[in-house]
């Protein structure tokens, strides 16, 4: 019974080396030095052309564009998530004295939740590609007129 078993082992042995070492040979030989080594989170997509580089009847482009603007915008979203969490945890652990500990946190996060209203801050939820393109259209010309948000209107025949 013994000698039936090993030899029913060894031939299973000869059938899996005859079939698997072919396999494992072109996958160390051929796969893996062929292969581009990153982690999958850090996966590179191609840049393709913005809005503002489509041909007006071009509906690929437009396409592969809004595609592109909500892959940035859950990025952008990403980071001031990570950002915003990174400040509470710290405001949590310290308590009462996150003003001494936190503020820089806070000034980070500020400017990131800023930067990213400033890009999709009134387009809504469904806004597309060229909403978000008029808008940054429209506030490039208001910040020649006017100077830059924030700093008060320059031009005198504005003011009150």
């Amino acid at each position: 019974m013994d000698r039936e078993q090993n030899t029913f082992y060894r031939f299973m042995q000869s059938v899996l080396y005859v079939l698997d070492t072919p396999v494992e040979y072109f996958r160390e030989k051929i796969v893996k030095p062929n292969q581009k080594k990153y982690p999958w989170y850090h996966q590179k997509f191609r840049r393709v052309p913005t809005i503002d580089e489509c041909y007006e009847n071009d509906v690929v482009c437009f396409q592969e564009a809004q595609s592109q603007f909500e892959r940035d915008r859950m990025v952008d979203e990403e980071i001031v998530t990570i950002l915003r969490q990174r400040y509470e945890d710290c405001a949590w652990y310290y308590g009462e004295d996150k003003d001494d500990y936190c503020l820089d946190l806070l000034k980070v996060v500020e400017d990131a939740s800023a930067a990213w209203f400033s890009r999709y801050g009134d387009i809504g939820a469904t806004g597309n590609v060229i909403t978000a393109f008029m808008r940054q259209k429209h506030r490039m010309i208001w910040e020649r007129r006017h100077g830059p948000i924030g700093s008060g209107i320059t031009n005198k025949r504005y003011d009150l």
